[in-house]
């Protein structure tokens, strides 16, 4: 029931896709090759650049502010953990500490 069924091998017809050499014309001149088209070069304006200058200058001041951010962030993780360390020490050698 569950098995597949197979075509016979003698039922086989084979495909052909690609059409043969003889059958094609050969030209006899050359294809002329198109020139290249040109390509336009981008214009900036005074406009366009100030807002260039400007997206780049935000993008600028968006990094900095988010790398000092986790920078502090550090800075207050590693404080808080050396005042955590001094005390527990000073609990720990304290004899006559409760």
């Amino acid at each position: 029931m569950l098995t597949p069924k197979y075509p016979k091998p003698d039922t086989y017809t084979p495909v052909h896709l690609v059409p043969e050499p003889a059958a094609v014309p050969m030209p006899t001149a050359p294809a002329p090759v198109p020139a290249p088209a040109a390509r336009p070069s981008v214009q900036l304006t005074p406009g366009s650049v100030a807002a260039l200058v400007a997206g780049g200058g935000a993008v600028v001041l968006v990094v900095g502010a988010v790398l000092v951010s986790m920078l502090l962030a550090v800075a207050i993780t590693a404080a808080s953990v050396a005042v955590c360390a001094v005390v527990i020490r000073s609990l720990l050698n304290n004899p006559k500490g409760h």
